[in-house]
């Protein structure tokens, strides 16, 4: 057998190197072009003050979960691992990752504030804006490991508009309760993609029912539903009723009496009131503002941006949330590039491309609605522990 000399060994390496730097998925080659990593300067002026950088980089976070559980699958080293490249360059660490235990399948991770490598980098302080924590959820991967317990999860979805009897929901929220905690609901983010988009929204409203309100972001959230479909058939039939009864004569119609004219004419004024400034306990609920990024070429998240019918007026700001029921619940921000391939409008690539044009939409959005009809009828919340560390 012919011996293999040095050169050839270090030949062989360097193939290898190139092989892996190469990658389709490496930060590198697929990752943002025009983000920094944290310098001095984040100290007197915080990039993360930016909404394009913070959507950039909890896309990037989330797109390292993906590669985690593909670093799993892979049997990748902790040498040519490539989830941490997603989030090294932003100054964080990984400190926790959720674990399916039913397969063995990474579906979340923990991401904290790494201090000890931005102080190398004359980075003092975390800089305005950034989160201690931010807890990533990742959606679907058409892989055999995961595969079954992903799909699983889509057709709840599907068949009930709910992921809260998953056991990826229950260690979801556990682990944003842990953070919470920990750090105070301020410095905690919670985003997800797809699916991960769908968690993320049911772990977050279930810590709003309870008063506590954590930054959201949710990438191509989930959006058709057989739940939704049977619903909106019920709708049309009841409009069609209410309609039908409307044009038929009444036996039990009356005059009205000027006093009785009077309690409706005040009553109408207070609804009015009501409306669009709300009372005390719709004041505490509209703390919570979720993030929507969707893509009008996605059939998975575009009816997000289906009206209900009422125009709303935003003063031409579109940082201004979108109201429901005069409070304002929602960020929906919207792009549209014409007609799109599904899986490139599906893709979370997309949300930190260079040329990303997006627009807040002017209109309230029924299906927004419909998720957060909930937090609407509460009473006001209780204080409980974790409400203190707001």
């Amino acid at each position: 057998m012919a011996k293999i000399g040095a050169e050839e060994i270090l030949t062989t390496k360097e193939a290898e190197n190139s092989k892996e730097e190469a990658h389709p998925y490496a930060f590198h080659v697929s990752g943002p072009r025009n983000v920094v990593a944290p310098n001095w300067r984040d100290l007197i002026n915080s990039s993360w003050k930016d909404p394009n950088h913070k959507r950039t980089v909890i896309a990037c976070f989330i797109q390292a979960v993906y590669l985690l559980e593909l670093d799993r699958q892979e049997n990748r080293t902790v040498e040519n691992a490539l989830a941490p490249k997603w989030w090294l360059p932003f100054r964080y660490k990984l400190s926790q990752t959720l674990m399916d235990e039913r397969d063995g399948s990474i579906y979340g991770a923990v991401l904290e504030w790494d201090r000890s490598a931005a102080m190398a980098d004359l980075v003092l302080i975390r800089p305005s804006g950034a989160p201690k924590a931010v807890l990533a959820l990742r959606g679907t991967l058409l892989k055999s490991p995961t595969i079954r317990r992903d799909i699983e999860d889509d057709l709840r979805f599907l068949a009930w508009e709910s992921l809260k009897g998953s056991v990826r929901f229950k260690g979801a929220l556990e682990a944003l309760k842990s953070v919470v905690t920990r750090y105070g609901s301020n410095n905690v983010c919670v985003a997800g993609h797809s699916l991960g988009a769908g968690f993320s929204l049911q772990v977050g409203k279930a810590l709003a029912k309870e008063g506590i309100y954590v930054e959201t972001h949710l990438f191509n959230p989930p959006s058709v539903s057989l739940a939704m479909s049977f619903r909106n058939i019920g709708e049309k039939a009841g409009f069609a009723w209410n309609r039908l009864k409307s044009m038929l004569p009444s036996s039990s119609q009356i005059l009205a009496t000027s006093e009785e004219g009077e309690k409706t004419s005040s009553g109408g004024l207070k609804n009015w009131v009501s409306h669009f400034y709300g009372d005390k306990t719709s004041a505490e609920l509209k703390k919570w503002v979720p993030h929507l990024y969707v893509n009008n070429s996605d059939y998975i998240c575009c009816y997000y941006t289906d009206p209900d019918g009422r125009e709303v007026n935003n003063g031409g700001n579109k940082e201004n949330a979108v109201p429901i029921n005069g409070q304002a619940a929602a960020k929906l921000f919207v792009m549209s590039k014409g007609k799109q391939k599904f899986l490139e409008a599906h893709g979370l690539e997309q949300w930190w491309s260079d040329d990303l044009e997006l627009q807040m939409s002017l209109q309230n959005s029924k299906l927004i609605s419909r998720q957060l009809q909930s937090l609407y009828s509460l009473p006001a919340p209780q204080k409980t522990p974790l409400q203190q560390l707001r």
